[in-house]
């Protein structure tokens, strides 16, 4: 059983984060609190996605150089072998994610400012008895 748990150290990683931040998103009141909980989570998933398109030994990146040896004259006489090489994929997607996950977060920051400054808290029950007072 230990040894399962230790083989698969990464996962279990991720799902420890992914339970902080889903703790964090339900559990705490404060919006702040509640948004570092959401990076959390997306730091996870990242994290986890990065892991898949490692592998062992393929410290190879993925650069087909035929065309130009063919352009050249020399043809090509050793066989590819495709699993030496690592899978790109899910690296440049997270590139992607890491910008939109910054995005997120200065957007969130952006609306925080202004509920702070309309309400004068961030503390969700708080802001939600203002509202219902004011009948909103």
């Amino acid at each position: 059983m230990l040894e399962y748990v230790v083989s698969k150290f990464n996962f279990w990683t991720y799902v420890i984060l992914v339970g902080i931040g889903l703790y964090a998103m339900i559990g705490k009141k404060n919006l702040v609190k509640k948004l570092i909980g959401m990076n959390i989570m997306q730091s996870a998933v990242i994290l986890f996605y990065v892991s898949i398109g490692a592998k062992k030994g393929g410290a190879t990146v993925p650069i087909f150089m035929g065309d130009a040896h063919a352009a050249h004259g020399h043809g090509i006489h050793e066989i590819i072998d495709v699993a030496s090489y690592v899978n790109p994929l899910p690296h440049v997607l997270m590139l992607t994610a890491i910008v939109v996950s910054i995005a997120t977060t200065g957007v969130a920051l952006a609306a925080l400012i202004l509920i702070f400054r309309r309400y004068k808290t961030l503390n969700e029950d708080e802001i939600l008895k203002i509202r219902r007072e004011a009948g909103v």
